[in-house]
């Protein structure tokens, strides 16, 4: 876990120590600031909780303890760490007592304040992750882009932007994988050990909206009990996907401008100014441009957030990647469920691919989780699947069609399934369907299959 750009405040009254364990912060590349006296160490974590503070126990008028008292009276439960001289342990059992995280003693060794800063700041880094539920690792997040040139091209925009800073714009109908996309261009990105935050912009108030992008300090409003960090400042280095960002309020439509333009933001209720370096990738199924003329959406927001767009196609323009999904989405159910499938018959994949899709990926991928529950296995078969994927092929099979295309498109879809299940090893394909390896190579260029 990087320590990097982690904000630590030192309080200490004797300038020369707080300039030495500025020096023993350098390697991890914190962001430092100092307090001279308790006082200034209560208003500088009132204005802004920094990720650790290294504190001085014995200073005049207000000492150490009582910084500490203080801090956990008001609920502020930021991380210490106090240092305090050999002849006073007793001292720093009892800061101990009080909430510290662990102590130091002066005058400090390199080693050890090394490492028990550098703990610390890697425990407090996990508990972000988990506060923000992030789930980069998780396999559901895997992006299975298929060989469509449509999802070719959007896939080879999204690499070359991931290199850079610059904002993503995600278009599509709903349903089509925007936050996968998302997720893909942070993990191949820089910043793919820091967080990557997801907010949905629809379904909250726009008091409460603002509130989980930019915080808010104690007293803000009613049952603002404490100081709370909002998901810009918690994904500082990260990632912050703003999905359905078409639905945001105009209030806050100026407010996320300010926020592009400068990088900084106050939080609900604060009067000063917070910076944080995050990557934006936004996403929204409207259509932006006649949202801006209908005045529904600020044009400079919107050439803020266009600067890399990326259309995802809906599924029924990507027919030849159904039968990958189809096939990702079998093996991650029969994972979940500890169930023997395997494969998908020719048959119901034909049915699978005659399918309008009007919910996109997300609609096949249930459809595949409810024929895998549902089913037996080891493979799906047309009676495992919905009545409405069945219902529409029906439907097309009543339309005119001569033996040869329904030849062709059977044996299309029978090639094509056996390829996606071997992986695109062409020699297992050949196996599967009890096929010479040269005769599939024949039957691949007639068919026009590309692989």
């Amino acid at each position: 876990m990087s320590t990097t750009g982690a904000r630590v405040l030192i309080v200490d009254d004797d300038p020369a120590s707080r300039r030495l364990l500025e020096v023993r912060l350098r390697p991890l590349e914190c962001d430092v600031a100092t307090a001279g006296n308790g006082e200034q160490a209560l208003i500088a974590v009132r204005k802004d909780v920094p990720d650790l503070v290294l504190l001085d126990l014995q200073m005049p008028q207000m000492g150490g303890i009582e910084v500490l008292r203080t801090l956990r009276k008001e609920g502020i439960n930021v991380p210490i760490i106090v240092i305090t001289a050999h002849g006073s342990i007793e001292t720093a059992v009892e800061a101990m007592k009080e909430g510290a995280y662990d102590f130091i003693t002066k005058p400090v060794d390199p080693n050890h304040f090394d490492v028990v800063v550098r703990k610390l700041l890697e425990r407090e880094g996990l508990k972000k992750e988990l506060q923000l539920f992030s789930e980069d690792a998780d396999k559901r997040y895997r992006l299975v882009a298929g060989k469509s040139e449509k999802m070719k091209e959007a896939v080879a925009t999204a690499r070359k932007a991931a290199t850079s800073k610059a904002t993503v714009l995600l278009l599509g109908e709903s349903g089509t994988g925007k936050e996968i996309f998302a997720r893909a261009i942070h993990s191949w990105s820089e910043r793919n050990s820091q967080p990557f935050v997801a907010i949905n912009c629809v379904g909250l108030s726009r008091e409460l909206l603002e509130s989980e992008l930019f915080g808010h300090e104690k007293g803000a409003f009613t049952g603002a009990d404490q100081l709370k960090k909002g998901k810009m400042e918690l994904a500082n280095g990260g990632t912050v996907f703003l999905d359905e960002v078409g639905d945001v309020s105009q209030e806050l439509q100026t407010k996320l401008l300010r926020f592009l333009q400068e990088r900084e933001f106050d939080r609900v209720g604060g009067v000063r100014p917070i910076h944080v370096d995050v990557r934006i990738i936004a996403a929204t199924n409207r259509d932006l441009d006649v949202a801006v003329k209908d005045g529904h959406f600020r044009e400079d927001l919107y050439h803020r957030l266009n600067v890399v767009p990326i259309t995802l196609p809906p599924l029924r323009e990507r027919k030849d990647d159904i039968s990958v999904l189809a096939l990702h989405f079998l093996r991650r159910y029969s994972n979940e469920t500890k169930k023997s499938f395997s494969e998908i018959s020719p048959d119901a994949l034909e049915r699978l691919c005659a399918y309008g899709w009007p919910g996109n990926v997300r609609e096949l991928a249930n459809v595949i989780e409810r024929a895998v529950v549902l089913g037996q296995g080891p493979r799906i078969d047309p009676h495992d699947l919905s009545p409405r994927i069945v219902a529409a092929r029906s439907e097309s099979r009543s339309e005119r069609i001569s033996y040869r295309d329904a030849m062709d498109a059977y044996r299309r879809q029978l090639v094509m399934s056996a390829l996606a299940q071997a992986q695109g090893n062409r020699a297992a394909a050949a196996r599967a369907l009890g096929l010479h390896e040269k005769y599939l190579l024949r039957l691949l260029k007639s068919l026009r299959i590309t692989e």
